[in-house]
């Protein structure tokens, strides 16, 4: 599936729900169904700063794509990275670095977070991107 693909099966998803407290309760239910990390990995070199909870990324390559993982103690901050490793997970360096990624504005997430969550988003984002860029720098 692109990354395309990905984001308008979320869009078409969150379409369903008019109301917002439905939608995150869609947010939590996605958390919830992540595999959680093993306990070595929550560590401090996994830890994503700028979000006001706890939230750890763990990024595997292989055949050069690369996979994500997280966890955070946020139910809120653990839909939002389960909707970006959704989209993001299982593509090359490239596909990640240059996503446009359209279905956070289309599903109205943005203007429904909080600023500290919002920024928390952006902080997921960024690394998501850093393991981007380091992965390919690495080719």
């Amino acid at each position: 599936m692109t990354i395309n693909e990905a984001q308008d099966e979320i869009i078409e998803e969150f379409g369903l729900l008019d109301d917002w407290m439905d939608r995150y309760q869609m947010l939590i239910d996605m958390g919830n169904d992540q595999k959680p990390l093993a306990e070595g990995e929550k560590n401090d070199s996994n830890l994503i700063p700028g979000c006001q909870s706890r939230l750890w990324l763990v990024c595997e390559e292989k055949d050069s794509l690369l996979f994500f993982r997280a966890e955070s103690d946020a139910l809120i901050v653990k839909g939002i990275v389960t909707l970006l490793i959704k989209v993001l997970s299982g593509h090359t360096p490239d596909e990640i670095i240059k996503a446009d990624l359209y279905f956070i504005e289309k599903i109205g997430l943005r203007e429904h977070l909080s600023p500290t969550r919002s920024n928390g988003l952006l902080s997921m984002l960024k690394q998501m991107r850093m393991y981007a860029l380091a992965y390919k720098a690495k080719e």
